[in-house]
């Protein structure tokens, strides 16, 4: 049974643009299965057009979250931590935006918190709500180290993801086994040679 959209989620919270009917949009997955060459009525097909919106609802909920929002509850009794905390090896599962495939890795996050920390799960969830958009691999560290930055206001964050795009494995070039990696260093990890090659030792990629 397909599910009911609320008139509230017809708005994307992300970018304010408005969504098409459910069944705009199974109709839209009908049209792209007749120019693949195939028949969205036959047996096999008849329920991929619900399936692919359902599918959509999960591959992309990122346009309906705040990361801001995730990160306002704080905890100040830390007895004087200051040095890096650090999440690595979360989960990374997004989707070009140039072909809408996916882009699938690593992402590690570091910071120096300045009197507050975050629940760690936080971290993850913001990964998350920017990863479940349509994405490129840049943007996405910006987006992530950025709004740790602002939100949290530590002495500094790191973000590095490793990722492999399927854009270029599954299509164009066919190379697999390739993995993109960036970066975003601000505050401490930007300016101290010695706190960024902590952060880098500990997820691996101990810098020269």
């Amino acid at each position: 049974m397909n599910r009911i959209l609320k008139k509230s989620e017809m708005v994307s919270l992300a970018t304010g643009i408005s969504r098409p009917t459910r069944e705009e949009a199974e109709a839209a997955v009908r049209t792209l299965i007749r120019w693949a060459g195939d028949n969205p009525d036959r047996e096999g097909l008849v329920g991929t057009p619900d399936r692919v919106v359902r599918s959509y609802e999960e591959f992309f909920a990122g346009y309906d979250e705040d990361p801001r929002e995730m990160l306002q509850r704080t905890f100040e009794e830390v007895e004087g931590y200051d040095e890096v905390v650090m999440l690595r090896d979360i989960r990374l599962e997004s989707h070009c935006e140039h072909h809408m495939v996916p882009i699938i890795g690593r992402v590690h996050i570091g910071y120096l918190p300045d009197r507050r920390v975050v629940g760690i799960s936080k971290l993850a969830r913001v990964v998350d709500a920017y990863a479940r958009r349509l994405q490129i691999q840049e943007k996405l560290t910006a987006q992530i180290a950025n709004t740790l930055q602002e939100v949290l206001q530590p002495r500094g964050v790191a973000v590095v993801i490793e990722a492999a795009h399927q854009c270029m494995t599954t299509r164009g070039v066919h190379k697999s086994d390739v993995a993109m990696v960036t970066s975003r260093m601000l505050g401490a990890f930007r300016d101290n040679g010695e706190t960024r090659r902590e952060f880098l030792t500990m997820i691996g990629r101990p810098s020269a």
